[in-house]
């Protein structure tokens, strides 16, 4: 890369505006980043939804969940199917490998659902899964001034939210429905021979519009077409219903009058609220909003705030979840940790220099490094999330290295030559230094292409983090061959004749030769700190990513499957009360009778939080302080109710720090037994929480057996009893009527609606031999049901997960399987442990596989830039050295082993062979050049290049300094890789200054001993 200095020099003007151009694009490419908390990734899963409207859990499972799993096993790639079937609906979630063409894969799912041969009724959607899916906000909103929220909401607010570039949806909850209620007298309605259906179909016939031909004139073809409509509720309420024959006596059937609808029923409006929701138990609207998944959601969460701003003199709000002030908070964390350490790196430069302009010269590739990388980011659509942020951090030290390098040659050589600055010796100066940072730069970079070998979510959250290291690295290169030489051709002309060596220079001299003469020693110490080193692995603890506390609590609370949303609600006020009264909660937004996010299923059972703490709070123990106070209350008020409370996922990648317990039975009275046996077991251990049981429990449900001899003798069909049953037991739908020019919900019911069994089996069935008791054709029992029907690949199965406490996933996961296989577990259900550890285990092992092919990579780089086997061979003995330094250091720090670690001896790999490279290049020049003794060439090599060693070193240590001292959130993922590093380039900078002497001389003894000993 010689060319490259020679042209800068020649043409200096151009290459400062070719830099100039190059900040200013960076800064602008800067600026446009999207700004995200993670990487934009799509998972590669599927979930189908099928609505079969009024069918049971059992129905559903067979008609529709069953036919759905034989089409789609057969899906290639298929990882993993797991289903639910629930009251009325279906979900499927299906998992492909990582890179599998989500686009194709819909299409074929479609494909398979239109084959599978599912009832008319069933409805289906296919919809993909990514972070975007995710709610932005969770928004609690309060009328001011009388004004019609709800309204506004709908007709003005959420229209100019859905505007906004970036909304995907924006939804309510707690809203109430407006609707035309049309209560019918049951037994005026008998009497007139009238069931609901049939008003309701009567209803639908007065409400038409169709086209009925042309009328042909001379001139003209006028279209005709039929209409007759309901405008008003006084139209619907004088409507003649036409009532059809009803038993008046045993001996036969007599017809009756048509009736008014206003004479058999009561018409009024009502508002209608099946869910409710409140911030600090006052009552609201919350709106969540979700934004596409490559939408900016900084840029997506002001606009909404904006909007909302607009209405302030029609409403107030209260913001229960923001995930873009997490995202704020962990970008500012990491720029702040970033600045930091450009700060930390450059004082390390000026130590060792002592001269402002060469410092100025030195650190001037970090802004111009980090923003070439962002041309580039940009120009790929990665997004500015903590990944990014994390690698631009960690990349400040190391992207320095090169331009000291190359910046502390020419210092040297500039006082040492008495002939002064000409452009002659900064190239030649730079020259001398180019094949070692080229080799020590692309061996930085080389080290991330195995990354590619890591599959899943591990291998796509670090590849943008890897991504910037690299441009950012191969940037400080060119800018280290190209502005540096000019920079420093301008500043050095009048700079003081060398001092001579230095007191640390001889003293390193002296170590060296002592070195060299005690080799055997030397190698013996070496080893020995090595296996000292390796026996602090057990104890620092083996996690995937470490816990990162969060201030934000999700808690819910599950009453048996009958309870009404009114029941629910009362004992939701007793729990918003008592979390109030808490002095560490900041603020608590409750959803009772909402839907549920992942199903979109009602579920008037339930009620959820978000429950935000004070910054001074105690997560760990508030949450366990919490779930005893809110089984308190449960037990009192709703015996049987189940309640949890968690810190909120950040929605990063998985910390796989969960253990599952998976149970399969045909039989499904076993496999509750089972389930709830394991679910016991994992409540009583301290080293777990968050202990979860996908096993619904049963609820109470009245069977209607029809015999159909009975029905045949009587004369009646099952869809006629279906209907008489429906009628008497819940609302019927009438539809949409255009009334008083507004489009009104229309929904019949009787006046009184049935209290029991007995009722049920009293009711009357109008046949053509008189009107008969439902019990007369129909067996009417009570039984205990399923909720639901959980699968997994096919398999009936429950799962019982729990969050493990602590770091060392692996020890507590195999002693919870080994107390589980000694539970009395009933015969016919089959266990299987898993979770977080398996997955753990899978992508150490591919990490594994990846140091080892960086090594080798690495090797082969050097291999073509030194051309000789053995060279390569003592610069990578230098990694013998970074475990001393990364586990003490991550032993001291009490930070576990995890992915951000191994991630962090990968980079190792790279740094630690630079300072290697460095002192190896220079033996070389010595002995090629200047035809040293081996020995001699060892010592002058030692002298010259320990302060650039030491510069580049000191300059990356005190770089990351500030990541790895940070607490802040969204920055552990960098905060293990920090220490990682520090220690490691600590100890292998040390131990190779001392090391690659004797070993180079150990490679080359036959040489050296025919040599005379160096003076």
């Amino acid at each position: 890369m010689t060319f490259l200095t020679r042209f800068s020099l020649k043409n200096a003007a151009a290459v400062f505006v070719c830099s100039f151009l190059l900040m200013f694009l960076g800064l602008y490419s800067f600026s446009s980043l999207k700004v995200d908390l993670l990487p934009n990734i799509e998972f590669p899963q599927l979930s189908i939804e099928a609505v079969y409207p009024g069918a049971s859990p059992q129905d559903v499972n067979e008609e529709v969940t069953a036919k759905l799993e034989e089409k789609l096993k057969s899906l290639d790639g298929l990882k993993q199917m797991q289903s639910s079937s629930y009251e009325g609906m279906a979900v499927i979630n299906l998992e492909f490998p990582f890179r599998t063409d989500m686009e194709k894969m819909e299409r074929q799912v479609e494909s398979l659902i239109d084959k599978a041969g599912l009832p008319d009724h069933v409805q289906t959607e296919v919809n993909r899964f990514s972070f975007g899916s995710i709610p932005v906000f969770n928004i609690s909103l309060f009328a001011k001034n009388e004004t019609d929220l709800q309204t506004l909401l709908e007709t003005e607010v959420i229209p100019e939210l859905n505007k906004i570039d970036g909304v995907n949806s924006v939804s309510i909850g707690g809203d109430s429905e407006r609707l035309i209620r049309i209560t019918v007298d049951r037994k005026k309605a008998a009497q007139a021979g009238l069931t609901l259906s049939e008003i309701k179909n009567q209803i639908n016939e007065k409400v038409l519009a169709f086209p009925a031909g042309t009328l042909q004139t001379d001139t003209w073809q006028i279209p005709v077409r039929v209409e007759e409509k309901l405008n008003t509720i006084h139209e619907l309420k004088n409507l003649k219903l036409v009532p059809t024959a009803v038993p008046m006596a045993a001996n036969g059937l007599q017809r009756v009058s048509p009736v008014k609808l206003g004479d058999i029923a009561t018409i009024e409006e009502v508002n209608e609220q099946s869910e409710f929701t409140r911030y600090n138990l006052k009552p609201s609207l919350s709106m969540a909003v979700t934004k596409k998944q490559d939408a900016n959601t900084i840029e997506v969460a002001d606009q909404v705030i904006n909007v909302l701003n607009s209405y302030k003199h029609q409403f107030d709000y209260s913001i229960g979840f923001d995930s873009s002030a997490g995202i704020k908070q962990s970008v500012e964390s990491l720029v702040r940790e970033g600045l930091l350490g450009a700060l930390f790196a450059s004082l390390a430069v000026l130590l060792f220099l002592r001269n402002v302009r060469a410092t100025v010269i030195a650190i001037v590739s970090i802004p111009l490094s980090l923003l070439v990388s962002a041309i580039f980011l940009n120009r790929m659509d990665i997004t500015l999330n903590v990944m990014t942020l994390g690698g631009m951090a960690v990349a400040v030290g190391r992207v320095v290295d090169d331009s000291i390098v190359v910046i502390e040659n020419i210092f040297r050589r500039v006082r040492r030559e008495k002939t002064g600055m000409s452009d002659d010796l900064v190239e030649q100066s730079t020259k001398e230094i180019v094949k070692a940072i080229v080799s020590s730069t692309i061996t930085t970079v080389v080290v991330f292409l195995p990354l590619g070998l890591v599959g899943g979510i591990t291998g796509e959250f670090f590849l943008p983090f890897a991504l910037t290291i690299t441009f950012a690295l191969l940037a400080s290169l060119l800018v280290a061959v190209t502005v540096v030489p000019i920079l420093a051709k301008f500043s050095f002309r009048r700079v003081p004749p060398e001092e001579k060596e230095g007191a640390l220079q001889r003293l390193y001299g002296r170590i060296i030769e002592w070195a060299l003469n005690h080799k055997a020693i030397v190698f013996v110490l070496s080893v020995v700190l090595l296996v000292g080193s390796l026996a602090l692995v057990p104890k620092l603890g083996f996690t995937f990513l470490p816990n990162e506390e969060q201030k934000t609590l999700v808690a819910s609370i599950e009453l048996p499957a009958s309870t009404s949303v009114v029941k629910t609600n009362d004992v939701s006020l007793e729990m918003e009360k008592m979390f109030l009264k808490r002095s560490d909660v900041e603020s608590v937004t409750a959803a009772v009778g909402s839907r549920d996010f992942r199903t979109g299923l009602k579920r008037p059972n339930q009620a959820s939080y978000y429950i935000l703490l004070k910054d001074s709070a105690d997560t760990a123990k508030t949450v366990a302080v919490l779930e005893k106070e809110m089984r308190r209350i449960a037990n009192q008020l709703a015996p049987g109710a189940k309640v949890g409370v968690q810190e909120m996922s950040s929605g990063g990648p998985p910390t796989n720090n969960n253990v599952n317990i998976d149970l399969y039975s045909n039989d499904l009275e076993a496999l509750q037994t089972a389930a709830k046996q394991v679910e016991t077991y994992l409540k009583q251990r301290d080293d777990v929480k968050d202990v979860t049981n996908n096993l619904t429990e049963k609820q109470k449900q009245v069977i209607v057996a029809i015999d159909p001899e009975k029905a045949a003798a009587y004369g009646v069909s099952g869809m006629q009893l279906l209907g008489a049953v429906a009628d008497a037991t819940k609302p019927v739908d009438v539809g949409t009527l255009k009334l008083g020019g507004k489009d009104e919900q229309v929904e019949l019911s009787y006046d009184e609606t049935l209290g029991s069994i007995d009722e049920l089996k009293e009711l009357p069935i109008v046949t053509r031999n008189g009107v008969i008791p439902l019990s007369a054709v129909a067996e009417v029992k009570e039984a205990d049901v399923y909720t639901s029907i959980q699968k997994l690949d096919g398999k009936v199965f429950a799962r019982v997960s729990a969050q493990i406490v602590g770091d060392n996933i692996q020890k507590v996961t195999n002693d919870i399987s080994k107390h589980v296989n000694d539970l009395k577990i009933p015969s016919d259900v089959t266990v299987k442990t898993g979770g977080g550890s398996d997955e753990t285990v899978q992508t150490f092992r591919e990490l594994g596989v990846a140091m080892a092919a960086a090594i080798g990579l690495v090797y082969l780089t050097m291999l073509i830039t030194f051309g000789k086997v053995r060279v390569p061979l003592i610069i990578l003995s230098s990694l013998l050295f970074v475990p001393i330094g990364s586990l003490f250091a991550l032993y001291v720090a009490d930070e576990p082993l995890s992915i951000s670690v191994m991630i962090g001896l990968l980079m190792l790999i790279g740094i630690v062979t630079t300072n290697a490279i460095v002192l190896v290049d220079r033996i070389g020049q010595n002995r090629e050049q200047k035809r040293m003794t081996v020995r001699s060439a060892i010592i002058e090599a030692g002298k010259t290049r320990l302060r650039p060693i030491l510069m580049t070193a000191f300059a990356t240590v005190t770089a990351l300094i500030p990541l790895a001292l940070t607490n802040e959130a969204g920055t552990l993922i960098s905060k293990g890789l920090a220490i990682t590093v520090i220690g490691g380039l600590t100890s292998s900078t040390l131990l190779t200054l001392v090391f690659i002497p004797a070993m180079y001389e150990a490679f080359f003894f036959r040489t050296a001993k025919r040599e005379p000993m160096a003076k």
